[in-house]
């Protein structure tokens, strides 16, 4: 099993390095895939789909053992623009639409992980102290939940876990990797999960979601 993570900023939002740069990084720690998904709202969608798409399909052409997938985070936009902007971006060739949930770390809008809930996206990012129902309605739209390695992200980590585990919604582990040091090997994302609350079994099983998330994802 190899490490996998779906959610990573560049340089072209407020990451530290290149897609290259990321893609190799994980590449020599353990990476099979990852996702290029910098912020992303209607002034900056566009060019930053398109970028992704490029480089994306130069890094699975030419590195050897990692793969890139083109995406983007939808980023505090307003709640009632999500569905509008993640219809948009899957149109202009993004494989992964992820929202940036209602962490406690950051003034995210309430209203945002029920919106993104009912938009066309894969993931739900750290979504913070999101309720039973919403959690139900990720398992009923068939929308991963995010649980983090990321610092203040990760705080509400064993609650996100409670939640899908009592509503049946399927979580993925990310790192949303922002500059080196962030990007986690196998064996620290694996304590994260355990961290919380998650068993062997159930933490090695957001790795495997997120393997078929990315094998659907470039075919």
């Amino acid at each position: 099993m190899d490490m996998i993570s779906l959610h990573n900023h560049t340089i072209h939002s407020d990451g530290e390095l290149l897609p290259s740069e990321l893609a190799r990084y994980c590449e020599v720690i353990g990476y099979s895939y990852v996702g290029i998904t910098d912020h992303a709202d209607s002034s900056n969608m566009e060019e930053l789909i398109k970028g992704a798409i490029r480089v994306c399909r130069d890094i699975n052409k030419y590195f050897a053992s990692i793969k890139a997938i083109p995406g983007i985070e939808l980023t505090h936009v307003a709640p009632k623009n999500i569905f509008v902007l993640a219809k948009e971006a899957r149109r202009l060739g993004a494989k992964l639409i992820l929202v940036h949930g209602e962490t406690i770390a950051e003034p995210v809008r309430p209203g945002t992980n029920f919106e993104a809930l009912n938009s066309d996206i894969d993931i739900l990012a750290h979504p913070g102290n999101i309720t039973k129902q919403e959690a139900a309605l990720a398992k009923k739209r068939g929308i991963y939940l995010e649980i983090t390695t990321k610092h203040g992200h990760s705080l509400t980590n064993a609650h996100v876990a409670k939640m899908a585990r009592q509503a049946g919604a399927k979580m993925v582990l990310n790192t949303d990797g922002h500059r080196p040091g962030e990007f986690v090997t196998l064996a620290q994302g694996l304590k994260v999960a355990a961290g919380a609350g998650l068993s062997p079994a159930e933490a090695k099983q957001l790795i495997k979601n997120s393997e078929l998330i990315a094998k659907e994802k470039l075919r």
